[in-house]
């Protein structure tokens, strides 16, 4: 496939949206400006990249001599597709999405965790589904082949003998969201803030949460993903935006509603509606803002991306992931250091 083909491909599959003059460029007089180290970004679209947001909005970025460029795509995962053309020098979405593409050859780095999950919804179904046998012939919703929640799927079926007996199909999260009303969907597994409004909106129920699939309950978090050739260039511009999400992720801990304004206000501009308070409190509640200093998921979701076919073999995940600069941010700011142990090192 030419560049050509990738970049239609990618324009037709994302939503295409600038935030306008103050969010899509941190924007300051042409004379300070010329100094900021410009860093074009791609992230997913749901509640968990309210730190991108939040350093967009409140201009955090530009305290460390950051200028970013910010495109939010509808899926984490089809974000890094901008690393790949070019488009982007950063993305960030779960550790699966870089693993799938690094697996491919793609020259990507791991560098930072980011926003972490403990509590993420996973199958929101129809009411009278009420356990995993219920399911038998129904049909059931994930965003995107590929990305966590297709694979958390698959690894829930798998586990509940249900494989080959539902039907997977994927559909955008707002598609997905009208055929559930219209009775064309029997379950979903999205991210938030689509979970809850499934249940809100559409009268779903939660029939298994994702961390129920991972070891300590962690869910598979966000990951600070750059081109392997932009690390090697500027390893500076990489901790200093280590430094900047850092920063943001810790403002919207502490000021909850900030960040609920501002991830409603993106959400508005992509969907045309503003969601109701209780989606968007409800999809914070789900989601936990802190970078979590545990051992790495990478290993299991590895073996994890071979079972559902998203790679050919497990990835030597030591080649691909490296937190010292993470570890180098955390601790100048006095936090403990991310727990690289669970890497595989072979």
């Amino acid at each position: 496939m030419d560049s050509n083909e990738r970049s239609g491909d990618m324009t037709r599959r994302t939503f295409c949206v600038s935030f306008g003059a103050g969010m899509t460029m941190l924007t300051l007089p042409a004379s300070s400006r010329a100094a900021l180290k410009k860093v074009p970004t791609s992230t997913g679209i749901d509640a968990v990249f309210a730190p991108f947001v939040v350093a967009a909005e409140r201009k955090i970025f530009e305290k460390h001599g950051l200028e970013t460029s910010y495109k939010p795509f509808d899926d984490g995962n089809v974000a890094l597709d901008a690393l790949l053309t070019g488009s982007s020098d950063i993305g960030s979405t779960s550790e699966l999405g870089g693993l799938a593409r690094w697996d491919k050859g793609a020259k990507l780095y791991v560098t930072s965790y980011g926003v972490t999950s403990r509590q993420q919804i996973g199958i929101t179904a129809r009411e009278e589904i009420k356990k995993p046998e219920d399911l038998v012939g129904k049909t059931v919703v994930t965003p995107q082949l590929g990305n966590t929640q297709d694979v958390s799927l698959k690894k829930w079926l798998a586990q509940n003998n249900l494989t080959g007996k539902v039907k997977v199909t994927n559909l955008e999260n707002a598609q997905t969201l009208d055929a559930f009303k219209q009775g064309k969907v029997d379950a979903a597994w999205l991210p938030e803030p689509w979970s809850s409004r499934l249940v809100l909106d559409a009268g779903a129920k939660v029939l298994v949460d994702e961390a129920t699939l991972w070891p300590g309950g962690r869910f598979p978090t966000t990951v600070l993903i750059v081109r392997t050739a932009f690390l090697q260039e500027h390893p500076q511009t990489v901790r200093a935006l280590i430094k900047g999400l850092l920063a943001s992720t810790d403002f919207a801990a502490t000021d909850p509603a900030a960040a609920k304004t501002a991830v409603n206000g993106q959400l508005k501009d992509l969907t045309g509606k503003e969601l109701k308070p209780a989606v968007i409190d409800r999809a914070f509640a789900n989601i936990t803002l802190t970078v979590d200093p545990v051992a790495s998921t990478f290993p299991q979701l590895a073996k994890d991306a071979v079972t559902a076919g998203v790679a050919k073999q497990p990835a030597d995940v030591a080649g691909f992931a490296d937190f010292s600069a993470l570890n180098d941010v955390l601790a100048q700011a006095g936090k403990p250091a991310v727990d690289p142990a669970g890497l595989d090192r072979k």
